[in-house]
C-alpha cells in the first residue's frame, strides 16, 4: 500500500476572508482535522501538495499521516470542496483514526474481467455500473485500498449486488449491516438497445404514393358520381 504524508501548519485566522487570503496569497488550502477525544484543529496545506495527492485514487482510501509542525497524526480523508469552475481546492476535511477503533469510509470498486464477461463476449450484452464505491466499516489496519468485482461469469440479464462482493476479513459493508433490504445492485449486464431511425426519404415517398392513390380513388368516385 502507498504511504501518504503531508506537512501542515496550524491556522489561527479563520473565516471566509482569511481562507481566501490563504489561498490567493500563500498558495495554501485551509483544512480541518476532527474526531477522537481531541478538539478540532484548523490547519493549512500547500495547494500543490494536496492537489498532487488527490490525483491518486489510493489517497481517498488510505490512512494518511499529517505532520503538524513536528507532531504527526493519522487521519482519513472525509471531504474535499472544489471550485465549481476552476482547478482550485477550497477546503479539506480530515478525520482522526485510532488503530483500535473501527472507522467508516468509502473505498472504490474495481470491476475486473469485463473484457471476458460471458454476458458481453458470448451473449452480446453490455455492462452497466450502478455504483463506483462502497461504504465500509473496519479497523484502520484492515482498510483495503479498493474492492474487486469480478465480472467474468456474469451472464445476460444478471445483476450483481453488494452481497456478491468478496470482502476482506475484518471489513463490513455498512449497507448490509442495516439488513438484506439494503443489498443494492452494483452492476448488471443487459441487451444493447438499438434505436430505430426511420428514413425520411422513404416516409416522403410512401406519403407521395399514398397521396396519389387517394387522389386516384377520389377521381374514380367523381366519375362514378357523374355517370350516376
Amino acid at each position: 500500500m502507498t504511504d501518504f504524508e503531508l506537512n501542515a501548519t496550524r491556522r489561527e485566522d479563520k473565516g471566509k476572508g482569511a481562507s481566501r487570503r490563504l489561498r490567493r496569497l500563500a498558495g495554501q488550502v485551509p483544512a480541518i482535522i476532527y474526531g477522537g477525544k481531541t478538539e478540532p484543529e484548523a490547519i493549512s496545506l500547500l495547494h500543490k501538495d494536496i492537489a498532487h495527492s488527490l490525483d491518486n485514487e489510493a489517497f481517498y482510501s488510505h490512512i494518511l499521516t499529517i505532520d503538524i509542525e513536528g507532531k504527526s497524526q493519522d487521519v482519513i480523508l472525509k471531504d474535499v470542496q472544489r471550485h465549481p469552475a476552476k482547478a482550485v481546492i477550497l477546503h479539506v476535511d480530515f478525520q482522526r483514526v485510532s488503530k483500535d477503533q473501527k472507522l467508516t469510509t468509502r473505498v472504490p470498486l474495481h470491476f475486473i474481467n469485463e473484457d471476458i464477461c460471458v454476458g458481453v463476449k458470448m451473449q452480446g450484452g453490455q455492462i452497466a455500473h450502478n455504483i463506483s464505491d462502497l461504504e465500509i466499516s473496519c479497523l484502520p489496519g484492515d482498510l483495503p485500498e479498493y474492492l474487486e468485482v469480478d465480472m467474468a461469469e456474469v451472464e445476460m440479464d444478471q445483476t450483481l449486488h453488494i452481497s456478491d462482493i468478496k470482502l476482506p476479513e475484518g471489513v463490513e459493508s455498512v449497507s448490509l449491516s442495516h439488513g438484506e433490504e439494503h443489498d443494492q445492485p452494483i452492476a448488471s449486464v443487459h441487451e444493447i438497445k438499438v434505436a430505430v431511425i426511420e428514413d425520411d426519404v422513404d416516409d416522403a415517398d410512401t406519403a407521395g404514393e399514398d397521396g396519389a392513390e387517394d387522389s386516384a380513388a377520389a377521381d374514380g368516385d367523381s366519375e362514378e358520381s357523374s355517370e350516376d
